[in-house]
């Protein structure tokens, strides 16, 4: 095939899934809506079953449930008949996905799930099926026709399911009310996880390693404080140890340009840059970038940590690149 051909053929196929998805959307109703307060109320786990290429689907349908709030796991059909229905327990419910409705390996599980007293919702193609009629809540994923020319890989309609498990999980995600950081707390390997559990006091400096000086230190000792702490700049507090100012590298610099001829006796309250920004330690890591990153043009690289809001009693210091090594960056 020429290029011109490849690229039409690729255009063909994903022009078919999405017309297989979009049909979708005028047979959501009531069964949707059932299915989703069958899995919202479920005192036990989902289950999801399949076989083949749909079981492949209940993979990222259980993975995409479990991390969103709603605790789920995967069970090859074939296992299940040997053994593994061993994992089904009374409260849970059982999402069947199949595409003719007729995989036998499924089928045969149907009585035992009934006897049991399982809850069945099946996403399939065919919605006068042995599954289907056999399911509480029928979720219909059928497609008008699969990319595969021989009609016989399955591609729309594994898109279809695919599709359907999608909506299901974000539905939940938001009746739960699942926010971000519920998210992170099942990724804490994640970049997001580290984002959204790393807090400011996980990373800051502490006690001794906090650059600090009293107004009336001169600049020869701030000179000193500011290279042993390797962070750039120190605080200044006031007689009862609250935080009234900052020097940077920047404001010795500035300092050297106004006052070369007697720099080094100049006091700490005479070149400080005054109400430095600060953020309390318990707040997220993320939220201390966006701080400073927010001062534009030129964004600071430091914050001095207080316990709480409106405390001036510095507790740390986070500087960027402690953000950085922790991956928050």
């Amino acid at each position: 095939m020429k290029d011109a051909a490849v690229l039409q053929r690729a255009r063909d196929v994903l022009n078919i899934e999405i017309k297989g998805i979009a049909g979708l959307l005028d047979r959501l109703g009531d069964g949707f809506v059932r299915a989703v307060e069958m899995l919202q109320q479920c005192p036990g786990k989902v289950v999801v079953i399949g076989l083949g290429k749909s079981g492949l689907i209940c993979r990222k349908i259980a993975a995409t449930l479990s991390s969103t709030g709603t605790p789920s796991f995967f069970i090859h059909a074939g296992d299940a008949n040997h053994g593994d229905m061993g994992m089904i327990r009374e409260g849970d419910v059982v999402l069947a996905v199949s595409n003719s409705g007729e995989t036998e390996e499924i089928l045969r599980l149907i009585p035992i799930l009934k006897r049991l007293g399982i809850t069945l919702i099946t996403i399939t193609g065919n919605g006068d099926s042995t599954l289907s009629r056999a399911a509480d809540v029928v979720l219909n994923a059928g497609v008008d026709e699969e990319a595969c020319p021989l009609g016989l890989s399955p591609t729309a309609s594994t898109t279809a399911a695919l599709a359907l498990g999608d909506a299901l999980a974000v539905v939940l995600l938001e009746m739960k009310g699942f926010k971000e950081v519920d998210f992170a707390l099942r990724h804490p390997g994640g970049t997001l996880g580290r984002k959204l559990l790393l807090r400011v006091e996980d990373l800051m400096h502490r006690d001794g390693d906090i650059p600090l000086v009293g107004q009336e230190t001169t600049m020869k000792d701030i000179i000193l404080v500011i290279t042993s702490k390797r962070l750039g700049v120190t605080g200044v507090t006031d007689k009862r140890g609250e935080l009234i100012g900052a020097i940077t590298d920047g404001d010795l610099r500035r300092g050297l340009q106004l006052h070369a001829d007697r720099i080094l006796s100049r006091r700490a309250d005479e070149l400080m840059s005054r109400n430095p920004r600060t953020i309390e330690k318990d707040a997220l890591a993320s939220q201390a970038l966006a701080k400073m990153e927010e001062n534009v043009p030129r964004p600071i690289t430091s914050l001095f940590v207080v316990s709480t809001p409106g405390d001036k009693v510095p507790v740390g210091i986070l500087h960027i690149h402690d953000l950085l090594k922790a991956g928050i960056v």
